[in-house]
């Protein structure tokens, strides 16, 4: 299998300008490193690429004289009736082939757009947004015909867990392999989910598709040479406080979690690691880092080198130290394809400027896509501007603020969002919108008129982190008291299809989140719940009993929690039996007719093998189960496992929110 490897970055800077193709670093074939010569060869050339990236450092190789940014854009693709994930991106792609700045993501309901890199100054940023939103109009364009839209979210809320599939994986060599690469590192039984916010989610999935639930909007900030130590500890100092203010990934499988997500589940989906009786550390693949940089860029590689086996090897060769011996830059093909199976949320990046030098950026992985094109370029304008300006006001931030303190901030921020309270410089307490009003928003302020951005960017952009600061809104917060209210007036699942459906049209409207009004159960135009699977239906807090219990238990049981139906489980939670209210009126009249009755325990009077469903039925299937058996209740079972239950109830629910909508 193979890995093909672009540079999203080297391009020229001309305005909408479709690039020549000399100006990537190429397509690479790589392959799984799986035969001992195949790896070996590939670390000789990845221990080459360090040599030569360390001989152009000290020989001043790299461009200083240009700082330029630019971002990728990731979004999901969504049905326009269920607002559910459309796995369509290749059919998509094939309607799009002359543009070369859209291309694939994991998923087959994901795309990605590679915006072009500018200098940093002038209306670099309202020309990042305006190029953002044509390129998006054009795939609106075509994706009209397949009755789709464009959804910018960091964690798209009507995602499901079957929607991650493998069978869902983009259908291109370099995916596969990534999967393989991953799988064969597994030291477990299964990928798991654990997170705990309002709601709690412990779920295990068979690939690291999971990571297919995040979608971002990615920053680049290039950074000469001679500064890249003290820049690269700022982003990491910086990246508590941009992420709390642009947190917009709360809702995961329906389960209200951190308000961005996206950190915990992008780790625990490619997190090979088990649990073991002793306390040895193993770093995950996707990490903050495990400390400050000190003298060079290289302690990151040379760490990953150090922490993470080589999982992909690279097939097209290259000589780095001979190519530097010829006065050529190198491409650092190795040094390339490792670095891209690191995940870091500030990550180092190495390529190659149009004017054939050698350039150094951080990326920024922080950042969440949307709710609006305007929102993630203010978000990237905050943490642009704060950048340069923290740059200029402390030459070393190490003196101000302890590591422990910095990824403490990037986890409660990652949790807690906008409700966060960091630990900052001098030990000093402070609340993440605080910190953001009185603190950040002046030095980001600062930074950007030391590029010289136009005031008009700068007023736009940063108004509107200050005005979330003081509104104590962002997108995360906005969706988690969305989903709250409407779960009070809908079931689950249509709650997170109109929330979605509000997302799609305040994003088209361009208007900022902390601006957006919450939607109510009988905004959208049109609910189609036929398709629903009964996973996504059925009830999961479960009230159930075991065999030996005693009848009067169950009846006190069911009446204090006014339940008809009672599942009966083994100590393992497999399903044996079930419980009615019918069963128990049976039980109790016949017990004042012959007191002296022997049954006592559920064993004796329960439906010992009641009909059951599978979680991957639709609900037209389930009621037409129901309806043939002339039941009210089917337990839902996978592999002999009760894992929910729905009763008519359920049904009656979505009965009369539908005669609601054909009356108004």
């Amino acid at each position: 299998m193979y890995l093909f490897f672009r540079c999203k970055f080297d391009t020229p800077l001309s305005k909408g300008v479709t690039p020549p193709n000399y100006y990537y670093m190429g397509e690479q074939k790589v392959s799984i490193a799986q035969e001992i010569t195949t790896m070996q060869r590939f670390v000789r050339n990845l221990l080459r690429d360090v040599q030569a990236f360390e001989y152009m450092l000290e020989h001043n190789w790299f461009e200083t004289d240009a700082i330029r940014i630019g971002a990728e854009q990731e979004m999901c693709i969504v049905d326009t009736r269920t607002f559910k994930p459309l796995c369509i991106n290749m059919q998509v792609l094939d309607k799009m082939k002359r543009y070369t700045w859209v291309t694939t993501e994991l998923a087959q309901f994901n795309l990605e757009i590679n915006l072009t890199p500018r200098l940093f100054t002038g209306k670099c940023l309202s020309e990042l947004d305006k190029e953002n939103v044509s390129y998006l109009e054009k795939i609106r364009e075509v994706l009209r015909g397949f009755r789709a839209e464009i959804c910018l979210t960091g964690i798209l809320p009507t995602l499901r867990k079957p929607d991650l599939d493998i069978r869902n994986l983009t259908p291109k060599p370099r995916y596969k392999a990534l999967m393989a690469a991953i799988d064969s590192q597994m030291l477990g039984s299964a990928y798991e989910l654990r997170l705990s916010g309002i709601d709690e989610l412990l779920v295990k999935h068979d690939s690291p598709m999971l990571e297919a639930c995040n979608t971002s909007f990615q920053v680049h900030l290039q950074v000469p040479p001679s500064i890249f130590v003290p820049m690269y500890n700022m982003a990491q100092a910086l990246a508590a406080p941009v992420m709390a203010i642009s947190a917009n990934s709360p809702i995961v499988f329906g389960k209200r979690l951190w308000h961005e997500s996206r950190i915990a589940l992008f780790q625990q989906a490619l997190d090979v690691r088990t649990t073991h009786d002793h306390m040895r550390e193993r770093s995950p693949r996707v990490n903050f880092g495990s400390g400050w940089l000190d003298e060079s860029l290289l302690e990151i590689y040379k760490e990953d080198i150090a922490r993470f086996r080589v999982l992909l090897a690279g097939d097209d060769e290259e000589d780095s130290i001979a190519t530097i011996l010829e006065g050529k830059v190198p491409r650092l093909r190795a040094l390339q394809v490792h670095n891209s199976t690191v995940y870091r949320w500030n990550r180092p990046c190495y390529g190659i400027s149009p004017n054939g030098k050698p350039h150094l950026r951080i990326e920024n992985r922080v950042i969440p896509a949307g709710p609006t094109t305007t929102d993630a370029v203010a978000n990237a304008a905050f943490w642009l501007g704060a950048m340069i300006g923290m740059g200029h006001e402390y030459r070393d931030i190490r003196k101000h603020v302890s590591w422990e303190d910095v990824r403490d901030n990037f986890m409660k921020a990652a949790q807690f969002g906008i409700d966060s309270n960091f630990n900052w410089f001098h030990d000093k307490k402070i609340s993440a919108c605080d910190l953001v009003l009185h603190e950040l928003l002046p030095m980001a302020r600062k930074g950007l008129q030391m590029r010289g951005v136009a005031s008009t960017d700068i007023d736009k952009y940063l108004g509107i982190i200050e005005e979330r600061a003081k509104l104590h809104m962002n997108g995360a917060r906005w969706q988690l008291r969305t989903f709250t209210k409407l779960t009070k007036e809908c079931s689950r699942d249509e709650a997170l299809t109109i929330m979605t459906a509000a997302i799609v049209k305040n994003q088209w409207n361009h208007i900022p989140v902390h601006q957006w009004n919450m939607p109510t159960a009988n905004d959208l135009d049109e609910y189609r719940p036929a398709k629903l699977r009964v996973e996504e239906f059925m009830e999961t807090d479960l009230f159930t009993v075991q065999q030996e219990d005693m009848i009067e238990m169950v009846a006190e049981l069911m009446d204090w929690r006014k339940i008809r139906y009672m599942p009966v489980e083994d100590a393992k939670g497999n399903l044996c039996g079930l419980i009615t209210s019918r069963l128990l009126l049976r039980y109790f009249a016949r017990k004042n007719r012959f007191p002296d009755q022997e049954a006592s325990a559920v064993k004796d009077i329960m439906i010992a093998e009641p009909i059951t469903i599978s979680p991957e039925a639709t609900i037209l299937e389930a009621m037409a189960k129901m309806r043939e058996n002339k039941i009210g209740c089917l337990p839902v079972v996978q592999k002999g496992e009760l894992i929910g239950i729905i009763t008519e109830m359920d049904f009656l629910r979505i009965t009369a929110r539908l005669l609601e909508r054909l009356e108004k």
